[in-house]
């Protein structure tokens, strides 16, 4: 039995669901798949395809190989073709069996018993669906990989299925299981060892700067992360905030801990449910004359969350061992995506990122990265990454208003935040790690060098307080090293002209003009 009778596509064609092939050409794998079964799926971020030309093309989100590389039309050669060029997309696979009598899948198993891609299909069937397929257990075939680490990361040593003489390397189990692809980008982040650079930077830090550095690279990170969410939150909870960052890997991740660090986020809470919600969720406006709610990202149905939640922590754990800034924004931006909270979604999502890159030692001891604040200055990106996951899942979500202008979701959505690609938030977050470690940690360092170099000569001249030192050095730097003369005839009307000039030319001497 096979999924279609003949090609879907006889002619070449240019647009595909409204995507533009860069040149005419057949889809193939997974598109021609959600195409013949008619599967309900945001399209994965690239296509792939057969094209007229002996060379491969790739642009506009395509990819087209060459008429060699064009697999038979039928289920068993689509498949292949999609877990040799495109790697897993477990959730095309996932509504793709849900479609089938699953004696399709034992007979696909059925004529080739040995083959890789057939074990790594029946695998995947089972692991999906949960449900047994009419089999004995293989009986040869060397173990291979579930996901080929040649396209996306998997663990290095995963668990073996001797039922498929599969090596199951996916970093997640069926209730939550992001994907990561390789990509220039993140090889060449991956070269550079970012956590080593930043054990190096730390090194030739002095202990006691590198303390302090650290306490204000955490206040600014707490700041950050508030104001990402339009808040101007008081200095006691910024702090607050800041503490609960400060203790990120030390603690087991569990629905517990989530709902403690929810507490901290929210503090008072008189006015805000505390918990899994209870209800549906969005992120958007309301209509100002209706209030009939405009969603731009609807979250996970509230009884799909305790299973969402369950695959999140479990993903937390198995993936330990695999790469520590991809398995980070995989956890933190599925976190972000279920929204399993009525507030302080996203502030704990940011607090996942540090959770998983202190538990994996990426930072030097006692160093909190200020990711937050290098989110904060690349925002436009950052939304554009929440979109692109967000958006393609708003055409397959049925939902409905309610009295009290939330929204009531219809259809089954759990499996559109279970699995997702990961790769555009792992490059993200990577760019931001570079931020940290090579401008905000040095840059920090240094600017508390320069100060106690300028303090520490400004105290031969006059006698000050720390704060008033603290206001000087200010008043400096933000006038380019020039006392102005509202401080001169206000805050600092006491000091003399020759001590202005002495002071001033301290200033000049210890702090140069670019960090002014």
């Amino acid at each position: 039995m096979d999924l279609v009778l003949g090609n879907l596509f006889s002619e070449p064609v240019a647009v595909f669901h409204d995507r533009h092939l860069p040149e005419p050409g057949r889809p193939a794998g997974y598109a021609f798949l959600i195409h013949a079964a008619r599967l309900q799926v945001p399209y994965p971020r690239i296509l792939h395809g057969i094209g007229r030309h002996h060379k491969v093309i790739s642009d506009g989100g395509w990819r087209l190989l060459t008429p060699r590389h064009a697999p038979p039309d039928t289920l068993a050669g689509h498949l292949k073709f999609a877990l040799k060029w495109e790697g897993l997309d477990l959730l095309v696979l996932k509504k793709l069996f849900a479609s089938l009598p699953d004696d399709v899948i034992a007979q696909l198993v059925r004529d080739e018993p040995t083959g890789s891609y057939a074990r790594r299909i029946w695998f995947l069937h089972e692991w999906l669906t949960g449900r047994q397929l009419d089999l004995p257990g293989a009986s040869g075939g060397n173990y291979v990989d579930v996901v080929d680490k040649r396209t996306q990361l998997g663990l290095e040593r995963g668990d073996l299925s001797a039922r498929h003489r599969v090596r199951n390397n996916l970093p997640g189990t069926p209730e939550f299981c992001p994907l990561t692809f390789h990509t220039d980008e993140l090889e060449r982040f991956t070269a550079m060892d970012l956590a080593g650079r930043a054990r190096a930077v730390a090194a030739r830090i002095p202990a006691d700067v590198l303390s302090r550095a650290a306490a204000f690279l955490l206040l600014r990170d707490s700041r950050s992360s508030h104001v990402i969410e339009g808040e101007r939150p008081s200095h006691t909870r910024i702090e607050r905030w800041g503490q609960a960052i400060g203790q990120a890997g030390e603690r087991q991740l569990d629905l517990d801990e989530l709902l403690r660090l929810q507490q901290i986020v929210i503090g008072d809470s008189r006015f805000v449910r505390l918990g899994l919600r209870d209800e549906g969720g969005f992120v958007g406006e309301h209509d100002r004359e209706t209030g009939v709610p405009i969603p731009a990202h609807i979250s996970a149905r509230p009884q799909d969350l305790r299973s969402l939640m369950g695959g999140l922590i479990a993903y937390d754990n198995r993936a330990r061992g695999m790469d520590v800034v991809t398995t980070a924004a995989a956890l933190a931006f599925g976190f972000v995506y279920i929204h399993p909270f009525f507030d302080g979604n996203g502030r704990i999502h940011r607090c996942l990122i540090h959770h998983v890159l202190a538990r994996g030692r990426f930072n030097p001891p006692g160093v909190v990265f200020p990711v937050s604040a290098a989110i904060l200055r690349q925002i436009d990106r950052y939304r554009s990454v929440l979109e692109g996951t967000s958006r393609p899942l708003l055409r397959l979500i049925e939902w409905e208003p309610t009295e009290r202008g939330n929204v009531r979701v219809r259809n089954d959505t759990s499996d559109l935040y279970r699995f997702f690609d990961a790769t555009p938030h792992a490059e993200l977050l990577y760019s931001c790690v570079q931020q940290t470690i090579e401008n905000d940690l040095p840059l920090e360092a240094r600017f508390l060098q320069e100060y106690d170099r300028f303090t520490a000569r400004v105290e031969q001249i006059v006698d000050m307080p720390p704060r008033t030192q603290n206001l000087l050095f200010r008043f400096l730097r933000q006038n380019g090293g020039v006392l102005s003369r509202r401080a001169r005839t206000r805050e600092f009307s006491e000091l003399t002209d020759d001590e202005v000039r002495r002071i001033e030319a301290i200033f000049h001497e210890e702090v140069p003009l670019s960090s002014a």
